[in-house]
């Protein structure tokens, strides 16, 4: 096992990573559904906190793997076998969410991680048994895991025999997550592993596909729950439009900015790009589950308040905006996003569910979609003048 090259030119994802990626379908419909309920019976405030930490387990251990792979991609047979057990370990957690989300029952949850994260330990062993010129960095990764791998489990018990009061357990799992954010940063430290910047800017790519998909899903899933309830009404027709308007504005959004090239650039800045991905991600996640709420609330009637199930259409894009933003002006040469074009958005969808109580859900959301709209619609515009006046 050696590093590949940085510079290997035509470098895109493997079959194995797409099917590798193909478990996570399952483990984010599985998230994205348990908070869509919670959102329509009106909890959705309570079922944000777990949804937030299933889906760092969910995409720590793809982020994980994916960077490994951009260095280490061998493709013989230990490395998909190992890559297999991975994949187990996706569909366990995807199993768990239910319990973690009805009885904050973690066990699932945990198992499915310490799989993964077990495979993805003895590929880093293996990197540095066979790869001298890696064995630092390769070794500080292993270890990494191995320690945090203790924390999570001890973090399990004491949990499950009511050691730690329930006061402490969201503070204990956020700083077991941010020593895991540590882990790569202390690694590095030792020599920079050899990943493609190209190969990682499609893997996001990849992954936003993904998403964009589970809240095509998800709202899918609406249509038929409010199909069983009654029949196709205007309400319900309008928000399907709008919602699948809506996703591709964003779609258009954030392949405005290819990220490779920056990468190659500026390969010091991945930290913050790759790590700010986690709220770009949670956010599509999160807006499925809005979607399907609010396609539900558009056949039938749901327990909770339009005003409810259009923040939580609204929040989700305000933080896939922003974020989209921040991470990538850093990476991206030129002024791509506007301040003004991005913050303009950003007022306008986070004002308009406050109409929802006498506009209705299925108008407020039409209005976030033709906001986003508007915000490709500028932003193409202004790339349009930015170009005629260099040509100029």
């Amino acid at each position: 096992m050696s590093a590949r090259a940085i510079d290997e030119p035509h470098r895109a994802s493997s079959q194995l990573e797409l099917l590798f990626d193909l478990t996570f379908v399952v483990a984010v419909a599985a998230v994205t559904a348990r908070l869509a309920h919670d959102v329509a019976t009106g909890n959705g405030l309570s079922g944000l906190l777990p949804f937030l930490q299933v889906f760092f387990a969910v995409w720590w251990a793809w982020m994980n793997f994916t960077w490994f792979a951009s260095a280490y991609d061998t493709d013989d047979v230990a490395y998909r076998l190992l890559t297999m057990v991975q994949m187990a370990g996706v569909l366990v957690i995807a199993a768990g969410v239910p319990a973690a989300f009805d009885h904050s029952d973690f066990r699932a949850v945990t198992a499915g991680y310490f799989v993964m994260r077990a495979a993805l330990f003895a590929q880093w062993v293996r990197a540095g048994i066979e790869d001298a010129a890696g064995r630092p960095t390769a070794f500080r990764y292993a270890a990494g895991i191995a320690v945090l791998e203790v924390g999570w489990i001890s973090n399990l018990v004491v949990n499950e025999t009511g050691a730690l009061p329930s006061s402490g357990r969201v503070p204990l799992f956020a700083a077991l997550a941010v020593l895991e954010l540590a882990v790569p940063w202390w690694a590095e430290r030792a020599a920079p592993t050899a990943w493609h910047p190209h190969h990682i800017a499609e893997r996001y790519g990849l992954f936003t596909i993904i998403l964009f998909g589970e809240s095509v899903l998800a709202a899918s899933r609406g249509v038929a729950g409010s199909l069983e309830a009654a029949e196709i009404g205007v309400p319900l027709v309008v928000v399907a439009l709008s919602g699948l308007v809506l996703l591709f504005a964003l779609w258009w959004l954030y392949f405005l900015a290819p990220a490779g090239q920056g990468l190659s650039d500026r390969r010091e800045r991945s930290y913050a790009w790759g790590y700010g991905h986690y709220g770009i991600f949670a956010a599509l996640a999160a807006l499925g589950a809005g979607l399907e709420a609010a396609v539900e609330a558009a056949g039938h009637e749901v327990r909770a308040s339009s005003l409810a199930i259009c923040y939580a259409v609204a929040v989700p894009v305000s933080v896939f905006v922003v974020l989209l933003w921040t991470i990538h002006a850093p990476v991206v040469a030129g002024r791509v996003y506007r301040p003004a074009a991005v913050l303009g958005c950003v007022a306008a969808v986070l004002l308009l569910p406050l109409a929802a109580p006498r506009a209705g859900t299925a108008a407020v959301v039409a209005g976030i979609a033709a906001a986003c709209v508007l915000t490709v619609v500028g932003t193409l515009a202004q790339r349009r003048i930015d170009e005629v006046r260099w040509e100029t």
